[in-house]
């Protein structure tokens, strides 16, 4: 029954950029994705001549000169640069922690000096090793900007008190003394002119491809049909939940069309109360200048993952990674299926982050 190199199980990022490799060696493959469409999550729907970010805002950056060169090479990216702003209680402060944020949060201050002393004087506070989210997080910023931009948005996040989270979530927070809004640092950024949907064409391109199917439910047909398969979904569901299931946070979107040209004045803005459900407004034609007559926002709602809802954010705690370092043991001990992607990895991957661990498998497989 052989038909394929490779049976490529799931549509995202990882896959396709295997999967365009492959495809250029002459490699037969057929792609198997259990949504209705191809992309995973930055697949893009178009609503009134705007490009929606289905599963949330995806701004692709990089500091990898190789990896910029490869999705440049598909599709042109714009100069999209990410500045995105927070919203406390009507407050309205610059994100990442810059001296924009400073002179807003603490009228005295103008000057990176006073940023940095009134900093240092309330991250002092926290004596020793925090223990937990809360002492963490203040002994890197302080509290004031702890309690109005990370406190309320970090519990609506991960769906439990700061206090109640453990230190490791946060390694670090960006501070920058420098009146620059750019929120990452990396050389490159961008969104693709015309939409995300494009680059993933161009990657599955000459690929077979079934929608609509779960690998998992056909295994043995699927694993007949090719010569080796890749494994991009999640890692417990190959494996029939044999050691229990792995967590994650979810999210939900509320989408809506309004009759207006410019709702918010920028892409991406932040609710950092607890009282406000959503985490965050997304106002999709920003991110690539649009000019439409309507706008449409989307309201991003955290929820805990149940069966049947995405699987957005790991819970990297330490039963989790117990439970998953199980499975990953027995990933290894399978002969002709290779294991790749978030899903599959546990592991909350930036795109280019994604892109990198592919190229590693095309070396090591191609």
């Amino acid at each position: 029954m052989q038909k394929y190199d490779y049976v490529i199980v799931g549509g995202g990022l990882f896959a396709g950029t295997f999967a365009h490799a492959a495809v250029k060696q002459g490699k037969k493959c057929l792609v198997i994705e259990k949504r209705n469409h191809l992309g995973g999550n930055i697949y893009c729907e178009n609503i009134e001549g705007i490009n929606v970010h289905k599963y949330g805002a995806h701004i692709f950056h990089t500091s990898n000169r190789a990896v910029w060169d490869f999705v440049n090479s598909l599709v042109e990216f714009n100069r999209y640069t990410n500045s995105p702003i927070a919203n406390y209680k009507g407050e309205i402060y610059n994100m990442p922690f810059n001296m924009n944020t400073f002179s807003k949060m603490w009228a005295d201050v103008t000057t990176p000096a006073e940023a940095k002393l009134k900093i240092a004087e309330q991250t002092a506070k926290i004596k020793g090793e925090p223990q937990n989210l809360e002492e963490q997080a203040i002994s890197l910023v302080g509290e004031d900007i702890y309690k109005k931009l990370v406190k309320g948005y970090t519990e609506k996040h991960w769906g439990r008190d700061c206090k109640e989270l453990p230190a490791f979530i946060i390694k670090r927070l960006p501070v920058r003394y420098t009146y620059d809004n750019n929120y990452f640092n990396d050389l490159y950024q961008g969104i693709p002119i015309g939409g995300y949907n494009l680059l993933i064409n161009a990657l599955f391109e000459g690929c077979d491809v079934e929608l609509n199917t779960d690998y998992n439910e056909n295994r043995e047909k699927y694993n007949a049909m090719g010569e080796k398969i890749l494994y991009t979904g999640t890692l417990d569901s190959f494996f029939d939940y044999k050691f229990g299931k792995l967590e994650y946070r979810s999210l939900k979107f509320e989408s809506e069309i309004l009759s207006e040209e410019n709702h918010q004045g920028v892409a991406v803005v932040n609710y950092t109360d607890r009282e406000t459900p959503y985490t965050r407004v997304i106002e999709h034609k920003h991110f690539e200048y649009g000019t439409q007559e309507k706008t449409v926002i989307t309201r991003e709602y955290p929820a805990d993952w149940q069966e049947g809802m995405e699987p957005y954010y790991p819970v990297n705690d330490e039963k989790n990674q117990l439970v998953y370092k199980k499975y990953a043991e027995l990933a290894k001990q399978q002969s002709n299926v290779i294991f790749g992607g978030r899903l599959a990895e546990y592991k909350y991957y930036d795109m280019d982050k994604v892109i990198e661990s592919a190229f590693s498998l095309i070396e090591k497989e191609l």
